[in-house]
């Protein structure tokens, strides 16, 4: 059943949406092909953002939606407790060929939500297993979105999604990155490595045979694309490994080429224990998540007798069929079509691009790496956001979709787009950031 119009808008409840002003005035896609959604006028409308950071081997791409379609026909669900189909094995393995070295254990989930919480409760786990259960404490950082999970926004820094909520106790955060005197940076900011030492810091208040692990997003995406300057990976990884604190690496948004890599860990050359992704995993078609897992983590819970469950964790939906089928033929997209690479060799147009909107109203920083961009615009005195939904409201008319966070423009476009498509999205933003107020 298709529908272009719907009759009722009251029954659904939006997630992270305005949904008065949505219900208003709604913003209907019903096709999507490649670079392209369809509205329900009949506009094509240039996917800047991947759908939501998710689409990158871009829209209905046939070998992705054949292979849902005949799994679908052959095997719809097996279990994954006790039980296993061969798909779930595939998927793994063929993860674990694409992962950084010493990826070597694949534990599936179904949202970078559920691989956070995943993620977190292995670590804490982990050093149970190794008698070290006095490390509980969680630490995350400001800014940081790890999904909305309670674990999740525990960690996480983004305060809307917590204010509301209890977090899990034990819990501290590092600085955010963004720092005024890395604006309008090309890739990596030169300041702020010194960030990292409150994680030292923590280590001396709280003793560093207390925490578990520490969890960031390489580069934060939700947080509006802020970026780790140079040398800053590099010392967290040094203060974890000095304290035996797990280091996780959230690559939810920056796992699966988004930074020219298969993973950011690649890219910036910082090895953390634990990668949690999603998203890209099966290009955002069918909701998948994984979190990878070093040798030295998975081999600590295999102990004891070989009957006993070693780690009482999973979902009922964790490595389904269907999923399966959909994440090795993403897999296989990126790597016949080379788009990991693709990324890479358009990361400069793509910089140079985003950073020729420097000059546009109320444009105070531009941040870029890989194929992911942001342009920073100066708030509203007393009404924070509205900039921002002005522009995507703007630029949604003028047939791109941009998201915004706050007042910050976000861009993630599928790893097929071209330079026309560039060249678009950059001369339509200009047209927006000189029309609205």
């Amino acid at each position: 059943m298709a529908l272009d119009r719907p009759n009722d808008l009251s029954a659904f409840w939006m997630p992270f949406t305005a949904n008065r002003q949505f219900k208003k005035a709604p913003r209907m896609l019903v096709a999507a092909k490649d670079m392209h959604y369809t509205s329900a006028d009949g506009r094509q409308v240039l996917d800047g953002t991947a759908g939501l950071w998710c689409c990158n081997a871009g829209h209905c791409r046939p070998k992705i939606t054949e292979a849902i379609q005949r799994q679908a026909g052959l095997l719809d669900y097996a279990p994954a407790f006790q039980m296993g189909h061969p798909l779930a094995f595939e998927l793994a393995s063929s993860l674990r060929d694409m992962a950084p070295d010493g990826f070597d254990h694949v534990f599936f989930t179904n949202s970078g939500s559920e691989s956070v919480d995943t993620a977190l409760k292995i670590a804490l786990a982990y050093h149970q297993a190794r008698g070290q259960g006095n490390r509980t404490r969680l630490v995350g950082r400001e800014k940081g979105y790890h999904g909305v999970n309670f674990g999740g926004i525990s960690v996480g820094g983004i305060t809307n999604n917590k204010r509301l909520f209890p977090s899990l106790p034990g819990v501290s955060h590092l600085p955010a990155t963004h720092l005024k005197e890395n604006a309008f940076s090309r890739g990596q900011p030169e300041h702020g490595m010194h960030l990292a030492d409150e994680l030292e810091r923590q280590a001396a208040i709280y003793g560093g045979e207390t925490i578990a692990a520490c969890i960031v997003e390489p580069v934060s995406g939700s947080a509006g694309v802020i970026l780790p300057p140079k040398g800053y990976l590099e010392r967290l990884r040094a203060i974890c490994d000095k304290h035996g604190i797990l280091l996780i690496f959230d690559e939810v948004i920056t796992g699966f080429g988004r930074m020219g890599a298969a993973f950011a860990t690649d890219r910036f050359g910082v090895t953390p224990d634990l990668i949690t992704c999603a998203k890209g995993l099966t290009s955002g078609v069918i909701p998948m998540g994984a979190v990878l897992a070093t040798g030295k983590i998975h081999d600590a819970f295999m102990e004891g007798p070989e009957h006993i469950i070693e780690f009482f964790h999973g979902y009922t939906y964790s490595a389904t069929p269907i999923a399966c089928a959909a994440g090795l033929a993403t897999l296989e997209v990126y790597r016949e079509e080379g788009l990991f690479e693709r990324a890479h060799e358009l990361e400069g147009y793509w910089e140079d691009a985003v950073h020729s909107l420097k000059d546009c109203p109320n444009v105070i920083d531009v941040r870029n790496m890989g194929l992911i961009g942001a342009i920073e615009l100066e708030p509203i005195p007393g009404e924070p956001v509205k900039r921002g939904f002005s522009a995507f409201l703007k630029a949604f008319e003028k047939n791109i979709m941009i998201r915004t966070t706050g007042d910050t423009i976000a861009m993630s476009p599928p790893l097929i787009i071209e330079k026309a498509h560039i060249d678009q999205l950059a001369e339509t933003l200009r047209e927006v950031l000189h029309e609205i107020d």
